[in-house]
């Protein structure tokens, strides 16, 4: 059975003034998630799922699904709010989604094989999704197996301002012992920083490696999610803007000895737009990789 990849499309950009997911940043219109899919189909997946607000349904699938009728089956699951376990409700005032982890929890229903995580406003390169596609063909019918695609930061820096990236923590075998957020990295004549929670800095290790959200997971992570989901709510339920993340589940299932995840490195260069900014830019990178002949254009006919 071939992987499926779940394409986490929910999130409103809001540094980026506006609904990056559905921006056409391609020669011919095309979208990052486009070629996200078309390289996710070069590397051997056989399903797209995206988990996407309910307010935006018919415009993307207008705009987007409609392009990859014939080329894979595509599914859509909602993140929503009120989508939370039996017994909980949201707090009234609430006006922020649960987190990416909650969102990961919307697939459960048609996620019944290996499956890649991705972002829906990241362009993570065509070798990212081999090695990912690759690792999930190598753990099918297996438990516990996960893994992260990881970059190296130098190839995940924004010339527009500092970028929130998931610095990992290796042991000698290459799994991941530990993964944890730093905000505000950027280079400052000539040095790597970060920006500390007190709005001072600090240096940020050169060539480390980082998560770009780029994860693979057996259909195991599901029960693990929704047992780590109540407990969240449990200690945070009440809180307006507190969210359930995919590395503070990973961390703790790590931490208890109950999986190995496995870090597979990419040089892979990511590019995106994380402010409006980065725009001209990540339309120039495009029209550029089309040049070079390594994506048609348009992507899909």
């Amino acid at each position: 059975m071939k992987p499926t990849l779940f394409i986490l499309a929910a999130g409103m950009g809001s540094r980026y003034g506006g609904l990056k997911q559905l921006d056409g940043l391609g020669p011919n219109g095309e979208t990052i998630m486009d070629y996200s899919v078309y390289d996710a189909l070069r590397a051997g997946f056989g399903k797209i799922v995206f988990v996407i607000r309910k307010d935006f349904e018919q415009e993307f699938r207008d705009k987007v699904l409609s392009k990859y009728k014939g080329h894979i089956p595509v599914e859509v699951v909602f993140q929503s709010i009120d989508k939370l376990p039996a017994g909980y409700k949201p707090n009234a005032e609430r006006t922020k989604p649960w987190g990416t982890n909650h969102a990961v929890l919307m697939g459960k229903d048609v996620i019944k094989e290996p499956f890649g995580v991705i972002n829906a406003d990241d362009y993570y390169g065509a070798d990212s999704f081999k090695v990912l596609a690759d690792f999930l063909r190598s753990v099918e019918g297996k438990k516990n197996c996960y893994c992260m695609v990881g970059f190296n930061i130098e190839n995940t820096l924004s010339e527009n301002g500092g970028v929130s990236r998931g610095l990992c923590e290796v042991d000698a075998e290459g799994f991941l012992t530990g993964v944890s957020e730093r905000h505000g990295i950027q280079r400052v004549d000539g040095k790597l920083i970060q920006t500390l929670p007190d709005g001072s800095t600090a240096p940020f290790p050169e060539g480390a490696p980082v998560s770009m959200n780029m994860w693979g997971f057996t259909p195991d992570y599901f029960d693990y999610s929704e047992k780590a989901f109540i407990k969240f709510l449990d200690e945070h339920g009440d809180e307006l803007k507190s969210e359930f993340y995919i590395p503070t589940v990973v961390n703790d299932l790590i931490d208890n000895g109950t999986i190995t995840l496995k870090v597979e490195n990419t040089p892979s260069k990511w590019f995106g737009v994380t402010f409006a900014a980065d725009r001209p830019a990540t339309v120039a990178q495009f029209a550029r990789l089309v040049d070079e002949g390594l994506y048609p254009s348009p992507l899909f006919k």
